[in-house]
This record gives structure tokens, C-alpha cells and sequence, in this order.
């Protein structure tokens, strides 16, 4: 079939979980016809208010444990509606698929139906993920689904191979990062709604780019929360920092546990996306036997195997516990990878020298030594910052299932200003940083923006209606940044030009400093996946050595059965001549920082240089360079 007859083609909808098909909200059963479900455990009687041009009502009929359903004549895809509790509520669905008018107003009826062109994509292995997290809104001056698509081929190019979305579900407004989202089935209005995101999608498996959900199951956002008003979604023991925790494990816990599957499996099913980035999942609180997370990932990969594609499940937290990775025989949940944020910390120390809030915990290169061979730096020994013991041992899992970055929404959000790391170290430290990432064995995350030096910050944004919320978030954060010792200003995350100064400027990439540092990262990426000793990062053929020299390098000895690559960090302020220990032989230089290809001094090494043991090499202060073996 070629593409344009493809396109003609309605896909009948998505593959059912055989334990967990979509069944919540409005599921139309053809053009006239829509099914209903909902859980209201509390109330006595559930209807459907139609409204707009198809005015209307329809009782829905109690079903077991809390449930109601019906079908609906005369509710066609596009009608809206809300559902009344007890004759006298009304509310958005919590399932609702599109929230046209925002979070306050009638839901949407959506068909499934969409003219998928990626019958063929079977996903690609978590190995060979290449991350680049973008935010919808900020990505583009439009800040559509659609208006990504236009840059999908300069990622194909670059090298990416997997987007990280940063959440869509509906939030109040039309910015905010995400996490404030309270509709998690619907994709956001302003940015194209569920029609946009397939699209989005679509597109990206037609370039073997493969899509990552960012999704948050720890917590809704304040306004346009309705959820405690259908059912006990919320626990009365157990709080987050964004208040009461979400019940996964009291009194009607199981439908809660349904709802989120059921989310899950609408991103990964009927939106087709390939993994989901679990937010904060620390702060999901489970007593039970049968963990929530565990569930989770095992329903993703059942349906995943009902698909016959790769779906994952990549968790973020900041706890270092192995057991989120583990399988179920170990104790653990399943889940395929997780955030590591200790290469990052370690990192950033090392670079810009800043020991506040949890930097306070690294010193750098040892730390930075220690996460590139064991992928945590705490392992179960005593943090400074947390007052207590950190960590487990993650000996036994894979480099696949370490997620590392230089920066990313958080690291670079969170700070007062939003400095991305170009406003804080040279362009010769960002091309080592991009080095240490895109060279180490784990799974690379990049910050959109990141591989041409983008100076616009990311800072806190939010377009909440109510006063005195944005006056509450206000406060919030200048309490966080305090932690940091920040105490200036900080951009208020209402005002609308803290959005705008947010966005990215990709004319930048086609500068000449911009250019040059984006060919770097290019380059990278490309040896990643062509240079057999990177391609297979087996931890038994991996060395890594600090040397003082007195500067401070980071030596990276990888090998496989025919071939071996040493690789230098030198994060040192002046150039140095260590004496470097280098096997005997003939090496080449496969890639030098240094280089004025990409706006370097000039690379101190020869193209090929024959070492007796001991290699004296010049090397300039921040520079990283690649030789393997001849």
C-alpha cells in the first residue's frame, strides 16, 4: 500500500488489554450511538446533560462497585456534555478525551478512529533510545502539536530517536508545564487536542522516531480538579507536597487503580505512543501487596506484546532504588529504566561549581567517576542533604535502564531564572558535558534547545484563573528557591512574558557557533551508534579512572572482542600534559572537542600516534576526546 492510499485507510480502533479495556468516559459505538462509564461510588443517580446544539439527558443505569453506564442515542462524535450527580451537580468527565473549552467547561465526544500510517512501526529497542524532551508550548512560536512536525526531520538528522513530551493532559489555561494537568485522558485544547497529538505521533513513527508520554500519576493540579467529586481518588493518609496522595492502596482503591491504567493504556493504545515517562513516582504512596507500579508496567507490556510492538515504562524519581527496575522475582516492579539524577548533579557540580540544595551531596569528578560506572553515586551511603542513608545498589541492572542528562526541564525550570546550562559555563564545557552524556553507557536525554547552545531560559509558567492560587503558587515557589539561596525575585510564573521569553529560537542553530556546536552533538550521537565498543556498553568491558594531574581527567577504557576506545574528560581550568596510561600500540583519533570544526582552540593530538604505555598528550582546559585502537 503506499502512503497516499494509506491515508485513505480508518483504523477500526485501538487493540483492547484483554483485563483493562476502555471502558471510562464516552466511547462512541458508531455515528449516532455513544456508550458511557463512569465510577461515582457516592452518588444516587448519574445522568448525561447534553449540551450545545444537541441539547439532551439520559439517566445512567448503577452497575457493580460504584459504576454507571448507558448508551446514548442522538450523542454523535463532537457533542458535548457533562455528567450531573445527584440531579443537581455537573461536572467535565473525568475521562473525557477532549476538554474543547478548558477544564471548567462541557466535555467532548471523541471517536477513535484516526488515519494511522504507522501499521508497520513495531518500536525500536530501549538500547538505542536517544531522548529529546521538548515542551508543546515553547517548542514553537505557535506552540501546537502540529507546528512539532515541521521539526521533526532536524531531530531524524541530528540523531534522535526517541521525543519526550512533556505532559499534554488538559491544564487550566493555555500554559503551564504540564504538571498541573487535571484531565488525564484529553490531550490539551490549545495545542491541538487529541486529532493534533496523533498526528504528532503519526508522524514521528513515519521517521522510526519513537514517542514518550510524560505522564503524572502522583497528583492533579488545584484548579479544575473534579475528581474527589465522582469518588475517593484521593487518600486520607498519606499527603504529597501537592497534598493528600492519590488512594492506590485504601477503600476503593481498585477503580483508582483502573482509572490511571486505563489512562496508560490510551496513551500507549489508542494514541500509539511507545513508552511513558512516569512523573515523580516517590511520591506515589502504596502499602499494598501488589504495587500500583508493578500493575502498570505489567499491563503495558502485556499490551505491548498484544500489539507486537516495544512499549516501556521509564519511571523518574530521585530515590537511586534498583527495585523500580528489578523484576517481579527480585522484588521488583518491572518498570524498563528510570531517571538517574546523580550523572547529572555530579556533573553540574563538576562544571559550574555550585553546592547548594542537593549539589550539596557531589564533589564532582569522584562522583562523576562513580555514576559512570555504577549509574547511581548513592548506593546506601549517608547523605548530607537528606540526613539519612541514600540509595540501593543497582549492580545487576542494565545500562538501558539509566536515563542521564546534562540538563532537563527540571534542572534547568527550577532554577530562579530558568539558566539553561549555555548561560552558565563556555561553549568548550558545553561541548564536554554533551561528551560525557552522549558517550556514556546509559540512555542520553537532551534538552530541547540543548544541541545549539539555545540562551532563552525555561522558567515556571502557569495561567491559572482563581487569585488567590496564583498568588499561593507565587509564594511556593519563592519558598523553593530559597533552599538554593536564592533570594532575589524571581520572573512571576503568571505573567505572560515569562511564557514567551521561554521559547526557543531555532533560527540559532544555523549561526555559526550554534551550527558548530549541533554538528558536535551530531557527531556523537552518530558514533554512539556506529562505534562497536559504545554500541554494546556491557558494564564487564568498561574501565573508568580519575587522574590527577593536577587537573582532573576522567579516562573511559571500553572494548569488545575486536575493537577498544579510550576516551578523556579533562574538566581542568588550564592546559595540562598528564601522562596518561594508553595500551601499547597504534590509536586514531576519532573525535576531539577541540577541534575548530566545532569552534575549538585546535586539537593538540595527531590523527594517528603510536603510545609506548604511557601517552603525553597536551591537552587544553575543558576538552574531550575520542581514540580507538588500530
Amino acid at each position: 500500500m503506499t502512503r497516499e492510499t494509506r491515508r485513505e485507510h480508518v483504523s477500526p480502533g485501538p487493540v483492547q488489554h484483554p483485563d483493562y479495556p476502555l471502558t471510562l468516559g464516552a466511547i462512541p459505538l458508531d455515528s449516532d450511538r455513544t456508550q458511557f462509564r463512569v465510577w461515582a461510588p457516592a452518588a444516587l443517580r448519574v445522568e448525561v446533560h447534553l449540551v450545545g446544539r444537541l441539547e439532551g439527558w439520559a439517566e445512567l443505569a448503577p452497575q457493580c462497585n460504584g459504576y454507571f453506564e448507558g448508551v446514548v442515542k442522538n450523542a454523535p462524535p463532537g457533542a458535548w456534555y457533562f455528567f450531573r450527580l445527584d440531579v443537581t451537580r455537573e461536572f467535565p468527565d473525568p475521562a473525557a478525551r477532549f476538554q474543547p473549552m478548558g477544564v471548567n467547561q462541557p466535555s467532548e465526544i471523541v471517536s477513535a478512529d484516526f488515519p494511522w500510517d504507522d501499521d508497520a512501526w513495531r518500536g525500536i529497542p530501549l538500547k538505542d533510545y536517544v531522548l529529546y524532551e521538548l515542551h508543546v508550548g515553547t517548542f514553537t512560536p505557535d506552540g501546537t502539536f502540529d507546528a512539532v512536525i515541521d521539526h521533526l526531520d532536524e531531530l531524524v538528522e541530528l540523531g534522535v530517536t526517541a521525543v519526550e513530551i512533556m505532559p499534554v493532559s488538559q491544564f487550566p489555561g493555555n500554559r503551564n508545564w504540564g504538571y498541573d494537568g487535571v484531565h488525564h485522558f484529553a490531550a490539551q485544547n490549545t495545542y491541538g487536542g487529541p486529532a493534533g497529538l496523533k498526528r504528532l505521533v503519526n508522524a514521528c513513527h513515519l521517521r522510526e522516531l519513537a514517542v514518550v508520554m510524560d505522564v503524572v500519576y502522583n497528583h492533579l493540579g488545584p484548579e479544575g480538579n473534579y475528581l474527589s467529586q465522582f469518588g475517593p481518588y484521593f487518600s486520607d493518609r498519606h499527603y504529597t507536597p501537592w497534598g493528600p496522595a492519590l488512594n492506590f492502596d485504601g477503600p476503593h482503591s481498585d477503580a483508582v487503580r483502573r482509572f490511571f491504567i486505563e489512562n496508560a493504556l490510551y496513551w500507549l493504545g489508542e494514541c500509539h505512543c511507545d513508552a511513558l515517562r512516569l512523573d515523580a513516582v516517590q511520591t506515589i504512596v502504596d502499602q499494598s501487596a501488589n504495587p500500583f507500579l508493578k500493575e502498570l508496567a505489567d499491563a503495558a507490556r502485556a499490551l505491548g506484546e498484544l500489539t507486537n510492538r516495544r512499549v516501556y515504562t521509564i519511571a523518574e524519581t530521585n530515590q537511586n532504588d534498583a527495585r523500580l527496575n528489578q523484576p517481579a522475582a527480585l522484588g521488583g516492579y518491572g518498570l524498563d529504566a528510570h531517571w538517574s539524577d546523580d550523572l547529572h548533579h555530579a556533573l553540574h557540580v563538576q562544571l559550574t561549581g555550585e553546592r547548594s540544595g542537593y549539589y550539596a551531596d557531589f564533589t564532582g569528578i569522584d562522583d562523576l567517576a562513580a555514576a559512570y560506572r555504577d549509574g547511581f553515586v548513592y548506593t546506601g551511603q549517608y547523605s548530607h542533604y537528606r540526613r539519612r542513608r541514600h540509595g540501593n545498589s543497582p549492580r545487576d541492572l542494565p545500562a538501558s535502564a539509566f536515563v542521564v542528562c546534562s540538563q532537563n526541564h527540571d534542572q534547568v525550570g527550577n532554577r530562579m531564572r530558568g539558566e539553561r546550562l549555555s548561560n552558565l559555563v563556555s561553549l568548550e564545557q558545553l561541548k564536554l558535558a554533551a561528551g560525557v552524556v552522549l558517550l556514556s553507557p546509559y540512555i542520553p536525554l537532551l534538552f530541547m534547545g540543548e544541541e545549539y547552545g539555545e540562551p532563552a531560559p525555561f522558567q515556571y509558567f502557569v495561567s491559572h484563573l482563581d487569585p488567590g492560587l496564583v498568588e499561593a503558587v507565587r509564594r511556593g515557589r519563592k519558598a523553593e528557591y530559597k533552599g538554593f539561596g536564592w533570594y532575589d525575585e524571581p520572573p512571576d510564573p503568571q505573567d505572560e512574558a515569562t511564557f514567551e521569553r521561554s521559547k526557543l529560537n531555532h533560527a540559532l542553530r544555523h549561526t555559526a557557533g550554534g551550527a558548530a556546536l549541533r554538528e558536535f552533538y551530531r557527531q556523537l550521537i552518530h558514533l554512539r551508534r556506529t562505534e562497536p565498543t559504545l554500541v554494546l556498553p556491557d558494564a564487564a568491558r568498561r574501565d573508568v579512572w580519575r587522574i590527577d594531574s593536577p587537573a582532573q581527567i576522567l579516562l573511559v577504557r571500553r572494548w569488545t572482542a575486536t575493537s577498544e576506545t579510550l576516551t578523556l574528560f579533562h574538566f581542568g581550568e588550564a592546559p595540562t600534559k598528564p601522562a596518561l596510561p594508553i595500551a601499547q600500540g597504534t590509536w586514531v583519533t576519532v573525535l576531539d572537542s577541540a577541534d575548530v570544526a566545532f569552534h575549538g582552540p585546535g586539537s593538540p593530538f595527531p590523527a594517528e600516534f603510536t603510545s609506548t604505555g604511557l601517552a603525553p598528550f597536551a591537552m587544553p582546559p575543558h576538552a574531550m576526546a575520542l581514540f580507538r585502537a588500530q
